[in-house]
């Protein structure tokens, strides 16, 4: 199984630090995040300081090789931008930004780019007012970044959510499709994160609509009515029903933790294992 954790899980170790740190704990791939005193600069839904934080080609690549070196595949780099402001000046300055970051990530041989949808400043989430116009610059971003991924041979995850304007498996399913439509691009792909559905898409969906899309998934939980998500473990997700579609629909797609930190990472490593092993079993005895 490809098991990992984000690199941001660990935000005060080095990149070294944190790659011996993972390696030590059973990983062996990451999604790798500008959060670290040795290579930092990134800001949620925003732009990411790059030149300030002196991130460049070779210093993406030093890192990914570092994590390399200590048996952590580099599933992405994580970019995690605006991509639906109506302030189309910063929303520009957002992909520019993300341009850049795909040159270092083509550098440093890592192949996708992850991100979210972005959301407005005044609020997240899906209003009639703004739902359509909102929906239509997600689709112009997307259109934009597929191309220039397209032209480097390199994919752009999309993690979707309850709370933003794809707000299901289903509509992720479908923003993928009509990317490709319109445009011919075929490297939107997904990066499901089961938390970011469980209220409205349970774990048979997600696979029933994203499995042909799914590049690698998060791993983290949720309560049903939760705006924020929890450890593994702590939400309402069925985790050995998630594992036993895994398992029979993707099991070579990489899972990666989120919502973890030095001191629980001990314990959702406990508990994806008992997961893991129910779910194995469950198979084997149904013959599936």
């Amino acid at each position: 199984m490809k098991y990992g954790v984000v690199s941001r899980s660990y935000p005060k170790k080095t990149i070294a630090e944190a790659a011996r740190y993972m390696a030590a704990n059973g990983f062996n791939c990451t999604e790798l995040c500008m959060s670290h005193p040795d290579f930092g600069g990134w800001a949620y839904n925003g732009l990411s300081a790059l030149d300030e934080n002196g991130i460049t080609k070779g210093l993406v690549k030093e890192k990914a090789d570092i994590m390399r070196a200590n048996g952590i595949e580099v599933t992405a780099l994580g970019v995690f931008t605006n991509l639906l402001s109506p302030d189309d000046a910063f929303r520009g300055k957002c992909i520019e930004t993300f341009v850049r970051c795909m040159d270092f990530a083509e550098h440093a041989g890592i192949k996708n780019l992850s991100t979210e949808l972005g959301f407005r400043a005044e609020w997240r989430g899906i209003t009639t007012e703004a739902y359509e116009s909102d929906f239509q610059r997600l689709k112009e971003s997307f259109i934009t970044l597929g191309n220039e991924a397209r032209e480097r041979g390199l994919a752009i995850c999309l993690e979707a959510c309850v709370i933003d304007v794809i707000p299901s498996a289903k509509r992720l399913r479908d923003f993928i499709g009509q990317i490709e439509q319109e445009s011919g691009l075929t490297n939107i792909k997904a990066l499901l994160d089961m938390a970011n559905f469980i209220a409205n898409s349970d774990e048979d969906d997600a696979f029933k609509y994203l499995a042909p899309h799914i590049a690698y998934f998060h791993g983290k939980d949720r309560k049903v009515n939760d705006c924020y998500g929890r450890k593994v473990g702590d939400g309402e997700i069925d985790w050995v029903k998630f594992f036993m579609n895994y398992f029979r629909i993707t099991p070579d797609i990489p899972f990666i933790l989120e919502y973890v930190d030095e001191a629980t990472t001990p314990v959702v490593n406990e508990r994806v294992d008992r997961y893991v092993k129910q779910a194995q079993a469950n198979l084997i005895y149904s013959g599936s």
